[in-house]
């Protein structure tokens, strides 16, 4: 009995110890840190390309590269996301870089200060060495070629950073957790800047270029650095009047125009700015027809008037297709010199633009023109403003905020709310000037924002099954109302005077502009305190307007 019990005995404990075994090795396996080494390729994604970090977050879609152990980012990815003033020019296979007085040029034959390319052109891209986008961006960067895969970080976050020196030889894991596959490995005493703390992890990024989780009970005392840039941004100056802009555009489509102006003139009261349309693009090469008038500016400036010509793309612009004109280097180059040329033989103060109607693949090229054109203003003290539409989805590409930062003035047309051949309705509401405003000011400063008043309504004739319209000055408008004795009601919500009747069969209706509706649409420039007021256009408007429209 003795023997079966001691039998019995030594069974259980070596049933306990089989028990207490089997749990160790149960919390072992599921306790103990993993061992595996993650595949830096796939964890990366990058088929054993070069990863490109953006402030410490990896870009899953997009990759820098190395060449001759110079690191190199995607002309794309940088014009997209760190500086859209790095422009591509595709035909001439040139990289062009506009600052405030010159106009840096880059091809694939201009070397570094290491003799190296500052730029590639390879499989199908372009690729920006790292020291030419830091030199013109206001970012860090930091390269790595060393591991599995080589690795490109970019950093435009400044100020305090957290650091911590390891207290000893800890592993960097891919997340948080010790069964995290192992990134590398940091060496005792070795600094890690602190990204994220959590409660027992922490997420670092090494001295050596990686970014992983490593234990908290590995990191010293943390400590705090400030970041300083010491990038000096280029200062985009901007002339400006002593007093508010009051501008008014003189329509001129031949050269016997030119002799109307003071007649036209005459009943004017606070303008300081004429725009004559005078100079009319005709092809792609950068051509244009030109109406300027050397007596037409003496006479203006004689009247303290400045001279701020039109450069428009419609009025014999029939076969310019703007994407390939301002596509092209020799062409924006070639008209750019005619108009100063122009500007200089005839003592004009200004250029206006007024490009409009364009495709979306020209929105860059011709913003590239605006970039390059403000240049040789500002080298000759020339006024360059822009007239561009109110915000909207499909104008974004016309880019108002760099138009604000190179130009003097922008010019926002906030007419044309409905126009010839769209649903009836008011040429410019209220409403739609204070949005157009508005969203404006959220790229443009308002010390540089003019906004463009119609002296014109419209017409519309047809019961909406066929809508046709016809443009009428105030003037006009006015006569035509009196003459059909048309009853006009006053629109609250769109502050305009509306009126309709049926006129020889035809039902007509018209949202007018007159003395009211222009003098809501001045308060609006006041109450947003805006640069000043521009009027399409002179010999529209009857002559007690400029008493409203003048600003002090």
């Amino acid at each position: 009995m003795r023997r079966l019990f001691r039998f019995f005995r030594m069974g259980a404990l070596l049933l306990v110890l089989g028990v207490v075994a089997a749990g160790g090795v149960y919390g072992y396996l599921k306790y103990a840190p993993s061992g595996e080494w993650v595949d830096q390729k796939a964890w990366y994604g990058t088929d054993g390309e070069t990863a490109l970090f953006w402030n410490n977050e990896l870009l899953e879609s997009t990759c820098g590269r190395f060449s001759d152990g110079q690191a190199y980012l995607p002309l794309t990815w940088v014009s997209d996301s760190l500086n859209e003033k790095f422009y591509w020019d595709e035909t001439g296979h040139q990289l062009i870089y506009t600052l405030p007085e010159s106009i840096v040029y880059v091809d694939g034959s201009t070397m570094g200060v290491d003799g190296r390319p500052l730029l590639i052109e390879a499989d199908g891209g372009v690729w920006l060495s790292s020291g030419l986008v830091e030199a013109y961006t206001n970012v860090r960067i930091e390269a790595f070629e060393d591991g599995e895969v080589s690795r490109i970080y970019v950093d435009d976050i400044w100020g305090i950073e957290r650091t911590a020196q390891l207290k000893w030889k800890g592993k960097i894991r891919i997340r948080g957790g010790f069964k995290s596959a192992i990134l590398t490995e940091a060496e005792k005493g070795e600094s890690v800047v602190i990204l994220e703390e959590l409660e027992s992890w922490s997420r670092v990024r090494t001295a050596d270029g990686y970014v992983g989780y490593i234990h908290n009970w590995l990191l010293g005392e943390m400590q705090e650095h400030t970041r300083i840039s010491s990038f000096i941004e280029p200062e985009y100056t901007h002339r400006s009047l002593e007093t508010p802009v009051c501008m008014v555009w003189h329509q001129v489509t031949t050269a016997e125009a030119n002799a109307g102006m003071e007649k036209l003139m005459a009943n004017t009261d606070g303008v300081n700015v004429i725009a004559p349309t005078w100079f009319m693009l005709t092809d792609n090469e950068g051509s244009y027809v030109s109406f300027a008038d050397q007596e037409y500016v003496d006479r203006a400036h004689e009247m303290g008037l400045q001279v701020w010509a039109v450069l428009d793309n419609f009025n014999q612009g029939g076969e310019v297709q703007s994407e390939v004109l301002f596509a092209s280097t020799d062409a924006r180059r070639r008209l750019i010199a005619g108009l100063m040329e122009d500007v200089e033989r005839y003592g004009i103060d200004g250029l206006n633009l007024d490009i409009e109607s364009i495709r979306p693949e020209a929105g860059p090229h011709y913003v590239q023109f605006i970039r390059e054109l403000s240049v040789d203003c500002r080298r000759n003290g020339i006024y360059l403003s822009v007239d561009t539409y109110v915000p909207s989805a499909y104008t974004a590409f016309y880019n108002r905020a760099e138009q604000g930062r190179v130009a003097d003035y922008v010019v926002i047309m906030g007419y044309d709310e409905h126009y010839a051949g769209s649903e009836a309705g008011s040429v410019a509401s209220l409403g739609y000037e204070r949005q157009g405003i508005e969203d404006t000011l959220r790229e443009v400063p308002c010390d540089q924002m003019i906004s463009a008043i119609p002296f014109y309504t419209r017409v519309w004739k047809g019961d909406g099954t066929e809508t046709t319209s016809s443009a009428l000055g105030i003037v006009a408008a006015k006569n035509w109302v009196e003459k059909n004795e048309v009853e006009l009601a006053w629109q609250e919500d769109l502050g305009q005077y509306y009126g309709e009747k049926t006129i020889d069969g035809v039902f007509c209706r018209i949202w007018m502009e007159e003395e009211t509706s222009i003098g809501l649409k001045v308060d609006l420039i006041r109450e947003y305190d805006l640069a000043g007021v521009a009027c399409w256009k002179l010999g529209f408007e009857p002559a007690d307007i400029w008493e409203i429209v003048k600003l002090p």
